[in-house]
């Protein structure tokens, strides 16, 4: 068995791989190489999922499996594909399992993809109180919610939808530690004015138009499904209305209730190998809006050596009751760094096969033709 380090920060891949090698994560289905990103690994659905009245908690006293007896309208077999309607709420088997140490605790969130799709995924484990988060030393299995959200989706057993992270400690850097690395490395670039880091850097909206004029993606409410094996298949013309320069006031871009856009920031960001970073995903002292879904960037991201970043954040924006007015500089969400424990083996972009976003502009997720 490897040896198992025990440096503080966020797990790389390199130690993401010990857990596997020494079973502390254990799968009921073979783990393939490209799960294994530099600082999280990729979750695949198992062979069950349940259609459910309502999005739940387990509580300190209960299993999942205990409220889902109680909430489940029926049971699906995943194992040669089912669709998921947009509108309801599901609770999935992940394959993965965990035994962790008494010193390291995980979090998740929905992968790049799911983000961009509008699939609201949630981590769900037992004896929880709270999603996403799971606490030092759980031994047990894992969850998820889906609820898409806009399409309706195909998925099957072994589909990834959402990605775990592991760490040691808690080691998110505070504004001063922040600024000096933005200092050393550029964290982002992209600024009118000096950066203002206070809760982490604050992005905003690229809404200058730039090439055609395009500012985003508005998505389509009525459409066929998406199968989420098909790769760069899909005419996006047939999901999405383009936003363009055309749609905006004199003031800015204005959100329309409880739809759904992918838009871009205005400005490019880096992450070192160094560290790993999460958006902020709902912060209600910047407007009644949702800006991210699939928060976690890994290191790497936007890091391109001997060149010029111009790797934006591609940001999935749901307004929530009421049309919000979005202007250009306006903060729209925050991003928050935290150390690595380990430099990790490959980087986003360097070695990994799957980088579908690196040096990305404004893009869509990888199922639409580029």
């Amino acid at each position: 068995m490897s040896k198992i380090s025990n440096n503080t920060g966020i797990l790389s891949d390199i130690e993401i791989q010990n857990l596997l090698d020494n079973e502390i994560i254990i799968s009921s289905s073979k783990i393939v190489n490209e799960q294994v990103q530099p600082a999280s690994l990729d979750l695949s659905l198992g062979n069950k999922a349940w259609r459910v009245k309502s999005s739940f908690l387990p509580g300190t006293k209960n299993k999942v499996t205990d409220k889902i007896s109680r909430l489940a309208m029926h049971e699906i077999d995943l194992t040669n594909g089912a669709v998921l309607e947009k509108g309801c709420v599901y609770i999935a088997e992940i394959s993965e399992f965990l035994n962790l140490d008494s010193d390291v605790s995980a979090s998740a969130n929905p992968k790049s993809s799911t983000g961009r799709l509008d699939i609201f995924t949630r981590l769900i484990v037992d004896y929880a109180n709270e999603f996403e988060n799971v606490k030092p030393g759980y031994n047990g299995p894992l969850y998820i919610e889906i609820s898409p959200r806009t399409f309706s989706i195909l998925v099957k057993s072994g589909t990834r939808l959402n990605q775990i992270r592991f760490r040691r400690g808690n080691y998110l850097l505070n504004d001063e530690e922040t600024k000096n690395l933005h200092e050393k490395v550029n964290l982002v670039s992209g600024y009118e004015n000096s950066l203002d880091i206070r809760n982490g850097i604050p992005l905003s909206i690229d809404l200058s138009g730039g090439r055609d004029n395009l500012i985003g993606y508005r998505a389509r409410k009525h459409t066929d499904l998406i199968n989420l094996e098909n790769i760069n298949y899909y005419k996006k013309d047939l999901f999405w209305e383009t936003v363009t320069s055309n749609d905006l006031t004199s003031e800015g871009l204005v959100l329309n209730p409880d739809e759904f856009y992918i838009l871009a920031s205005r400005e490019f960001i880096t992450i070192p190998e160094t560290h790993a970073a999460e958006m902020v995903a709902y912060d209600t002292k910047v407007g009644e809006f949702r800006a991210h879904y699939a928060g976690f960037f890994d290191p790497g991201f936007g890091l391109i050596k001997n060149g010029i970043n111009k790797t934006r954040a591609v940001l999935e924006v749901r307004s929530h009751d009421v049309p919000f007015l979005i202007e250009e500089g306006q903060t729209v969400c925050r991003l928050i760094y935290e150390k690595m424990s380990t430099l990790p083996k490959k980087v986003y972009g360097g070695k990994v096969t799957s980088s579908n976003y690196q040096s990305q502009g404004l893009k869509l997720s990888k199922h639409f033709v580029n």
